[in-house]
């Protein structure tokens, strides 16, 4: 029998915590009444996080493992969660306990009401820094002011899909991947429930600031073309009042007495100006980045190693068969 419910754990370098966070998914999907199966996805971690989830899989029926090859990153291994879930609804949750699997209860109970996608918008995020959380609400908003598509702020990953959603996104390829983007992007009915995010159980943030900012770009670069449009704008503005500029020295020299003492100013200028329009290359130069990932069409993720898929294991033990030949 199909499981009803998949959750999706996205895993790098887990091992404090990934036993506490198992025993309460599992204590709250019993709780549910429902088949259930729990989709652990390892994203290349370089501690036991992977070795504690075989042993854990190899007594839990409930328990899938999927073992990338190397790192691939958080939306890429989410992506790979909803390749390989099963159930009619599907929950993204981080390993970290930040936030409380006890929530899934209450999108399973909206999802019964009808609704296709249940995000859980946080009230307060404990244990972050006051910049992670300056910086977050400013990303935020301006993601929701630079795009056409609605996506709710204050909001992660963590949230419950239908499966129709699930099986849209499956077709959705693209390389530089915003999955809360891509979620409010297809549509359907959604909503909201409302949380207060925890402190990090155990272990290191997979987010430090150069992670936060790349995450950003991918965010505002995969449903905006404003960026380019700013460079445009941006570039008329200062090729207009370059125009200006020379017009008012070539009118100094011409017609008054008054010449420009130095050139320190003018320098100064011109690096300004410099500085901007290497700027803008560097938004232009993200946006063609992108472009170049998309035309190599090379494969998400890497699997290898899967538990708790029986054909997928047959496979891996065949090319194993076929390799040692």
């Amino acid at each position: 029998m199909k499981a009803r419910y998949s959750v999706i754990v996205p895993m790098y370098n887990e091992e404090e915590v990934i036993q506490i966070t198992y025993e309460r998914l599992k204590k709250v999907m019993d709780e549910c009444g429902d088949s259930y199966e729990l989709v652990f996805v390892n994203d290349g971690s370089r501690d036991r996080t992977a070795e504690i989830m075989r042993e854990i899989s190899n007594r839990d029926e409930h328990v899938k493992l999927i073992d990338f090859s190397r790192n691939f990153g958080h939306q890429v291994a989410i992506t790979a969660g909803m390749d390989y879930a099963e159930g009619q609804a599907v929950v993204v949750i981080d390993a970290d306990l930040q936030d409380p699997p006890e929530v899934i209860l209450q999108m399973i109970a909206k999802w019964k009401e009808g609704y296709e996608v249940v995000y859980a918008k946080r009230l307060k995020r404990h244990g972050e820094t006051f910049f992670k959380k300056v910086t977050a609400k400013i990303f935020y908003r301006l993601l929701s002011s630079m795009t056409s598509v609605e996506i709710p702020t204050d909001t992660g990953d963590f949230r419950l899909i239908d499966r129709k959603v699930c099986d849209v996104l499956r077709g959705l390829k693209e390389k530089n991947r915003y999955v809360r983007g891509l979620v409010s992007w297809v549509g359907f009915r959604q909503t909201m429930v409302e949380y207060v995010r925890e402190e990090r159980f155990a272990g290191e943030t997979k987010y430090p600031l150069k992670k936060m900012i790349r995450f950003a770009l991918d965010g505002i670069t995969s449903f905006s073309h404003k960026p380019l449009k700013i460079a445009s704008y941006v570039g008329f503005f200062l090729s207009f009042s370059s125009f200006i500029y020379l017009f008012l020295v070539l009118f100094q020299k011409v017609f008054t007495s008054w010449t420009v003492p130095g050139w320190a100013s003018i320098v100064g200028v011109n690096l300004l100006f410099n500085g901007i329009v290497l700027m803008l290359l560097g938004v232009i130069g993200e946006y063609i980045g992108r472009i170049y990932d998309e035309s190599k069409d090379r494969p998400l993720y890497i699997v290898r190693e899967t538990r708790g898929y029986p054909e997928a294991e047959a496979e891996d033990t065949r090319k194993a068969s076929d390799y040692a030949r």
